[in-house]
């Protein structure tokens, strides 16, 4: 495990480079009316786990549990679904065909949506995305395509042919010139964050997983909107797959290399821009946890109650991995933790 608390000097350095990037938002009134209108909309639970609390020594652990959400089983529901119920309002969905790169659930959102509102979608997966998955896509009216070892390949390539073909690009990371609609994208997530807020008292701590960090630069707009500056807020990832932790060390967005995760979820190489500025200002620690801490978090969840994978535990495993370590995040016996347990178990 490796830890990296914030500073003044790192925190200047990341924002200075990212002045044309918006801050992620932090209103969750427009997805969570949309919601309103989804018969399959309903909030999740969040859970108090005795069990967890006792294994990470600590006060509290409430565990947001984002299994079911919208019966996709993952908080990735809130997200491309929600940009194209968006174009729906607009018109401009039917008949529409949307492209991605996919590490996991971001895909079948992306068709889950665009099934839903007449449109097509073609989901690109790196060679390293279960075949499993890749059924569960076509069975929401996906049409799949491999390309490349890793996410940034078949990324590349679901924007070549967005360019070519005519098709909307709808990735859930951002960059230079393409940042309005992971912006909506990301505003999607805040709901459950809302949700959470509505239903407990302000942590001590928050982990928050995150692959190039949509997921945790979301909660954390909407928790310092609710909570101001209490949370400890920790950003959790693979040491596989540091984008986030290697970016703020260094003052700037890196593209950084490392051996496939099995927190496949998280397992990619490059942060979004909109993220990094995000936790830049918002996020208080960031931590790399080992693919044996991942495997014990998840092991940890599933004998809570809480059965699920290595990417969707990893919040979890990041709190129990600086329990176990003593790292100086500021835990103790009073402390009262909040963690999202991102997916279910299946493939």
């Amino acid at each position: 495990m490796k830890h990296l608390a914030h500073t003044d000097a790192r925190v200047a350095a990341v924002l200075a480079g990212l002045p044309d990037i918006p801050w992620p938002s932090a209103d969750a009134s427009h997805p969570a009316d949309l919601l309103m209108r989804c018969p399959a909309a309903a909030p999740t639970p969040l859970v108090q786990s005795r069990a967890l609390a006792r294994i990470a020594g600590v006060s509290e652990v409430h565990v947001k549990d984002e299994r079911g959400r919208m019966g996709l089983g993952s908080f990735k529901a809130l997200g491309a679904a929600y940009v194209i119920a968006c174009d729906a309002a607009n018109g401009l969905a039917a008949g529409r065909t949307y492209v991605t790169a996919s590490a996991g659930n971001h895909g079948l959102s992306v068709a889950a949506g665009a099934q839903a509102f007449g449109a097509k979608s073609v989901v690109y997966l790196a060679d390293t995305v279960p075949e499993a998955f890749a059924d569960r896509l076509r069975s929401h009216g996906a049409e799949v395509c491999r390309q490349g070892a890793v996410y940034e390949d078949s990324m590349a390539e679901a924007a070549r042919v967005a360019q070519t073909n005519g098709w909307a690009l709808l990735s859930d990371s951002s960059w230079p010139g393409y940042v309005d609609v992971p912006h909506r994208l990301m505003e999607g997530y805040t709901v459950l964050m809302q949700e959470a807020v509505a239903a407990m008292p302000a942590p001590t701590h928050i982990f928050l997983q995150a692959g190039v960090g949509g997921l945790a630069a979301a909660c954390a707009a909407y928790a310092r909107k609710a909570w101001g500056g209490a949370p400890r807020i920790v950003v959790v990832e693979p040491d596989a797959a540091p984008a986030l932790f290697a970016s703020v060390a260094a003052g700037a967005a890196q593209v950084t290399e490392g051996p496939r995760s099995d927190m496949g979820r998280l397992d990619c190489k490059e942060p979004s821009l909109i993220a990094l500025k995000g936790l830049a200002r918002d996020a208080s620690d960031y931590v790399l946890i080992s693919e044996e801490d991942g495997a014990y978090g998840a092991s940890a969840a599933a004998q809570a109650g809480f059965p699920t994978t290595p990417s969707g535990a990893a919040g979890l495993s990041g709190l129990l991995a600086c329990a176990a370590n003593g790292a100086d995040v500021g835990l103790n016996a009073a402390a009262r933790v909040l963690v999202i347990l991102s997916e279910e178990a299946s493939e």
